[in-house]
């Protein structure tokens, strides 16, 4: 029996970040988020269900031979029909939504979190799945022999065509927004991570709990140290709640690994203004 504490989880996470984007488990990952919260967790009930969902799922005579489309409907039969997992309209800012473990318990989840579960099982099964770069909804797609669909996990598998793309980015990011080839582009696993935590770390700002957002960003850290975006944030949240070490120190992250010459040198700016404050 494996009893994960917040020490191993930082520790596993760190070393995701010093590993390639594609080199990790991307569901251990974030199991190893939602540790974080949990003074002690025992993996091998939540391993053991997702085991139980690809072994209800592989089966032969059904996999042999399947098309892209019919493996998209497979793994909705198993993961939305049999084991009732969807998308929690209900509560969707609850910050379970995107706790790995609690998503399992209750079996509902934001579309990420649940397209984690996906990809999870359709690799499991030998299947290429990535994440998708859709602005505002997560989104997988599956490939078998070079056919390829989208499957959208938070209503239920359900398979997406170009007019129900179209229709969601619209709906998403404004009637004059078209389709784009960037909003289907795949992400790497270390991305689908980043994006499960930008949930949790806007969740926090939305209710202006400063604390918990830069905690979040943080964590997140462990797994991208070199992302300039996420020094920001950090330099940012550490200077509003007057941590002035601290967002200085960000700030000199913030420099050493954003690549553009425009944004050092605001940086720089902010240095010098926190370094006056701190004198």
């Amino acid at each position: 029996m494996s009893v994960t504490n917040e020490k191993h989880a930082r520790k596993m996470l760190r070393e995701i970040g010093d590993s390639v984007d594609d080199g990790f488990d991307l569901l251990t990952g974030a199991f190893y988020f939602a540790a974080l919260n949990r003074p002690s967790i025992i993996f091998e009930e939540y391993t053991d269900h997702m085991s139980q969902l690809a072994c209800a799922a592989a089966t032969p005579s059904i996999l042999r031979s399947m098309s892209a489309e019919n493996a998209a409907r497979h793994l909705k039969e198993i993961i939305a029909v049999k084991y009732c997992y969807t998308g929690d309209l209900e509560t969707y800012d609850d910050l379970q939504n995107a706790d790995l473990f609690r998503v399992i318990d209750r079996r509902r989840g934001l579309p990420v979190a649940l397209g984690i579960i996906y990809i999870h099982i359709g690799r499991r099964l030998g299947w290429k799945m990535r994440g998708l770069s859709f602005p505002g909804h997560f989104l997988v797609q599956l490939e078998i022999k070079g056919q390829r669909v989208i499957i959208d996990p938070f209503t239920d598998g359900r398979i997406l065509d170009p007019s129900d793309l179209r229709g969601m980015v619209k709906t998403i990011s404004g009637f004059d927004r078209e389709l784009r080839p960037h909003d289907y582009t795949p992400i790497s696993d270390r991305a689908i991570l980043l994006r499960l935590q930008n949930n949790v770390k806007f969740r926090h700002m939305q209710m202006r709990n400063g604390v918990a957002a830069l905690k979040t960003v943080e964590e997140m850290l462990l797994i991208a140290p070199k992302m300039s975006d996420l020094w920001w944030d950090a330099a940012m949240l550490n200077a509003e709640m007057e941590n002035l070490s601290a967002a200085y120190s960000a700030l000199e992250n913030f420099i050493r690994s954003d690549e553009s010459k425009i944004n050092r040198l605001r940086a720089v700016t902010l240095m010098e203004q926190i370094k006056t404050r701190m004198n």
